[in-house]
């Protein structure tokens, strides 16, 4: 099937929803995904982030959908054709849904680990407004425990579920889900219980924004501080690939999560024992400098960036005698003196 999005036009397989395409065309015309993540079944249509402006049903039905609609929950026809960067109504919407996100969410950026990696952070960023209209109180609650490395800040929270859905279909005993119902829906265990299970640690990796951290990394350093590696270890869990970024500053590991795309999803699942246990250097074999697809804080100015080398043009002989100066007012040149003392 041939689609069409923002005047890029691409050969699809039955069944390709709008946002995976847009994805296969890659650049800026990919929509922002808050919910949606290709490793979970079932995941999308929650966040609204995605819309998109299907001004052509198809080449059968070529009549435009009167609603903008969720790219990553419709599903591709022949012939369709799609605005989405180029849309001023899906720029308003996607305005609109980011302010909506953003009405409980807390400011404070500066105190959080998620702070730039941020989901939330980039889609504001693009889209959000430097001001805001709400003047009602927010609602707010008391950091959890949800597990002896996992903290959940339910403030930060933008009900994604994906933290959810992991649970759901990575282990066999979800303990956490939805709680209550419209602006008091929260994420919170059953009956206050932890989460024990050997891969809940990758519901840190895939929540978008900092509802829920690392425990064993909280406020040790910023991501932009450390230099991430791929690496991997014989890993003895069943389902656990062993193939990891490993975070250094210096030469300690400050923590390890799986290896992300460009779009920040996981490529494989990793289990708790190879993310909070295995902090040592020798444990790993380090594959080399991990390297990020798009611009990011954390690659700003690191080895991953080819610099182009600067050369000071000055006129000929201006710099001459530079040396025999520094030789002069050098303190290494001068010794100390010891017997001529100010009283």
């Amino acid at each position: 099937m041939k689609v069409t999005i923002d005047g890029q036009s691409i050969d699809v397989e039955p069944g390709t929803t709008i946002l995976q395409a847009a994805r296969m065309i890659g650049g800026d015309l990919v929509p922002p995904a808050m919910c949606y993540y290709s490793k979970l079944k079932g995941s999308g249509g929650k966040c609204r982030c995605c819309l998109v402006e299907v001004s052509k049903g198809s080449e059968a039905d070529p009549r435009p959908m009167p609603k903008l609609m969720a790219s990553c929950v419709t599903g591709c026809m022949d012939g369709m054709e799609v605005n989405s960067k180029s849309s001023d109504r899906v720029t308003e919407a996607r305005k609109s849904v980011t302010e909506f996100l953003l009405i409980n969410h807390p400011l404070d950026c500066p105190v959080c680990d998620q702070a730039g990696e941020c989901d939330l952070q980039n889609l504001s960023f693009e889209h959000g407004n430097p001001k805001s209209r709400f003047i009602e109180e927010k609602r707010t609650f008391e950091p959890e425990d949800i597990g002896p490395n996992i903290q959940l800040h339910m403030n930060r929270c933008i009900l994604c579920q994906r933290c959810v859905q992991v649970a759901d279909q990575l282990t066999d005993n979800r303990v956490h889900g939805v709680l209550d119902r419209g602006d008091h829906a929260n994420i919170s265990t059953c009956i206050s219980k932890a989460i024990d299970n050997e891969f809940s640690g990758n519901m840190i990796d895939v929540c978008p924004v900092g509802a829920l951290t690392d425990k064993t990394f909280r406020f040790k350093s910023r991501v932009w501080f450390n230099k991430p590696y791929n690496a991997h270890r014989e890993c003895t869990t069943p389902g656990c690939c062993g193939k990891t970024t490993v975070w250094m500053f210096g030469g300690e590991i400050q923590r390890v999560t799986g290896r992300k795309d460009e779009y920040h999803e996981v490529e494989e699942f990793i289990c708790n024992s190879c993310r909070f246990d295995h902090k040592n250097v020798n444990d790993w074999v380090i594959e080399g400098p991990r390297e990020f697809e798009k611009d990011s804080v954390i690659n700003q100015n690191n080895y991953t960036q080819k610099l182009e080398k600067v050369e000071i043009a000055t006129e000929k002989n201006i710099l001459l005698g530079r040396d025999e100066d520094r030789k002069k007012i050098s303190m290494a040149e001068i010794p100390l003196n010891t017997n001529n003392q100010n009283s």
